[in-house]
């Protein structure tokens, strides 16, 4: 048992996705937690005497239109994507699951009814659906994070739906039928936990679209409105000066590249390290 211990944790150290994943996102959340002690300036104070400076010794990435420290902008931002992910992904993540996994236990017409609803979402393009919900509820950051939410919900629903499928005629669950467990203690005791592995992935995976849309949404005003430290705001504001000033979509573009890529290093790594089927390869 304990040799089958140190050779999965080894396998783990081994993936280095998924190193290379925790150790960015790690540096990443340490920056968000500490941001007021990093922060050079306050992230809204104006300096209008200090416009578009370019990246100096004062200012590492320079200053934006109205005088404000990109650097300090970009810190408090990773607050802001981190609530982004949780949120959009912790409702979808709810509301999806337990449709799945209602609907793939039931069958029948809860299922048909269920799927369908699923189905309606998804044939949208999740820009185009959150941009029809905005545009209902109005632009701010929370409408536009309920909105992800949204058309979020059919990728974990789906997931759920598909696997409960597969797994609710296994031994298990018909031995726990058969001794009298209730409907709910098996679809959340026994079936969710075997769903566990391969949400898990799908989380890590859909984080990177929530950053991308998000940050579209905000580039087009539909999002967290100024002066909040957004990264998409960010770069919608500094496209305005991108030929004096392109230091202003520069540097928070490349912080939603190093975001967007360190969840797509973890959701790869956790995919190969928790598929048996990839692991007996390596």
């Amino acid at each position: 048992m304990k040799i089958k211990e140190k050779s999965s944790k080894s396998n783990f150290k081994k993936n280095k996705r998924i190193v290379i994943a925790c150790i960015m996102l790690i540096l990443l959340i340490i920056i968000g937690i500490f941001a007021p002690l990093i922060a050079p300036t306050d992230p809204i104070e104006q300096d209008l005497s200090n416009i578009l400076q370019t990246p100096n010794g004062k200012h590492l990435f320079g200053t934006d239109q109205f005088g404000r420290d990109i650097f300090s902008r970009i810190i408090y931002g990773i607050r802001i994507s981190i609530v982004e992910i949780c949120i959009s992904i912790g409702f979808a993540f709810v509301i999806g699951v337990l449709l799945g996994l209602i609907t793939g236990y039931y069958g029948g017409r809860i299922d048909l009814i269920i799927i369908s609803f699923l189905d309606i979402l998804a044939a949208f393009p999740g820009i185009i659906l959150a941009i029809l919900i905005i545009a209902v509820l109005g632009p701010s950051l929370i409408n536009m994070l309920i909105a992800i939410s949204i058309f979020s919900i059919p990728t974990f629903g789906r997931l759920a739906r598909n696997s409960t499928i597969s797994l609710k005629n296994k031994e298990f669950v018909i031995a726990a039928k058969a001794i009298g467990v209730n409907d709910r203690n098996i679809m959340f005791k026994h079936i969710f936990k075997n769903l566990f592995t391969p949400l898990l992935v799908q989380v890590s995976l859909t984080a990177g679209g929530v950053i991308l849309t998000a940050a579209s949404l905000s580039f087009l005003g539909l999002g967290a409105q100024p002066p909040t430290p957004e990264w998409g705001v960010m770069i919608g504001q500094g496209r305005n000066f991108i030929g004096i000033a392109p230091h202003l979509c520069l540097f928070p573009g490349l912080a939603i590249s190093y975001i967007v890529l360190a969840f797509i290093f973890l959701g790869d790594g956790l995919r190969d390290y928790l598929d048996p089927n990839l692991k007996n390869k390596m």
